[in-house]
């Protein structure tokens, strides 16, 4: 049987994922446009999203809480732009 993983331990899980997606090495030749570089920083955030996105529809947790996961996933976004260098203000 798996073992309960508690609200707390799911954002710290999180913020280390999001820690590992910053940390990965940028490719020298095509950098952040090398496709497998884009696929690994993807799948890591997409594993720290998958492991906090309910937790703001919790009803027993403390408001202070549900507002650091809402925190996270604003991280979670803002690295992806990050990393990516995803520019939104192209127009």
């Amino acid at each position: 049987m798996p073992k309960i993983i508690t609200a707390h331990q799911r954002l710290e899980q999180a913020k280390e994922l999001i820690q590992k997606a910053r940390q990965l090495p940028t490719p020298p030749e095509l950098g952040y446009r090398d496709l497998s570089f884009v696929a690994q920083v993807k799948n890591i955030l997409r594993q720290a999203r998958d492991l906090i996105k309910f937790i703001q529809y919790s009803p027993s947790l403390t408001p202070e809480l549900k507002q650091e996961t809402m925190n996270t996933l604003n991280e979670i976004l803002k690295a992806e732009k990050e990393i990516l260098h995803i520019n939104t203000d192209s127009k």
